[in-house]
């Protein structure tokens, strides 16, 4: 009897795909207006980038650590907070040419892209929408009244030492939700997976699937996306 592909088992869940709730220290969002203090940087084991815990003299609370950032600095949150590294203001204000992290999707979802270390996006213009080209590459307009953090998230260097152990390895994609070790579809049976099978390994045929595939037969590269006029 085969087994559930790859896919299909990160689609349903389980321990192995969910990351451990004990690794987060706080869920890093944009915090009230005001000015705030870093009092401690953070190691967070369940993210690349470290924490800052700051606090104002009603809330504290976390963000995500920008490069530069240290124990002590004061950083402000709001539409005047002005454009120093650290500060969290709306992207409509940002000056073209600026390096923001930790975007908001919508108005007040506490920041969902360019979260991880070392990411920063470039403001590139405004306009009813403030066009900001993110870290993979790809152009994307927001709501001017998104909030964003100027900077790039800090810890850029995490991965740069070598692993030198496979335990180790294993540890650190475990902590992240992903899986340590894959086989290759081709090195598996024709029962396991789709591309399995025959007298030696090969795919059998077009290795491109559709984008609209169900999880059993969406293994190998996407096709790519049609054309927009």
């Amino acid at each position: 009897m085969g087994k559930h592909i790859i896919p299909q088992r990160r689609g349903k869940g389980g321990l192995v795909y969910q990351s451990p709730s004990h690794r987060h220290v706080a869920k890093p969002v944009h915090l009230a207006e005001g000015k705030y203090s870093v009092k401690e940087i953070i190691h967070a084991p369940g993210r690349n980038a470290p924490l800052l815990m700051v606090k104002s003299a009603q809330i504290s609370g976390y963000q995500i650590a920008f490069n530069g950032a240290h124990v002590g600095q004061e950083i402000s949150i709001g539409p005047g907070a002005g454009i120093a590294d650290g500060s969290t203001t709306s992207l409509g204000v940002i000056p073209d040419g600026s390096i923001v992290y930790n975007i908001e999707s919508q108005p007040g979802d506490g920041g969902k892209f360019c979260r991880t270390a070392g990411s920063g996006a470039l403001v590139v213009s405004h306009g009813e929408a403030v066009t900001v080209k993110l870290a993979s590459g790809k152009i994307r307009a927001f709501h001017p009244s998104c909030l964003a953090t100027i900077g790039s998230v800090a810890g850029s260097g995490a991965r740069d030492s070598p692993v030198l152990k496979a335990g180790n390895s294993v540890h650190f994609y475990r902590s992240k939700a992903k899986r340590p070790i894959s086989v290759r579809g081709v090195a598996m049976n024709a029962v396991n997976h789709p591309h399995g099978g025959g007298n030696h390994q090969h795919v059998g045929g077009p290795s491109t699937v559709a984008r609209g595939a169900p999880p059993g037969k969406k293994v190998g590269r996407l096709s790519p996306q049609r054309r927009k006029q």
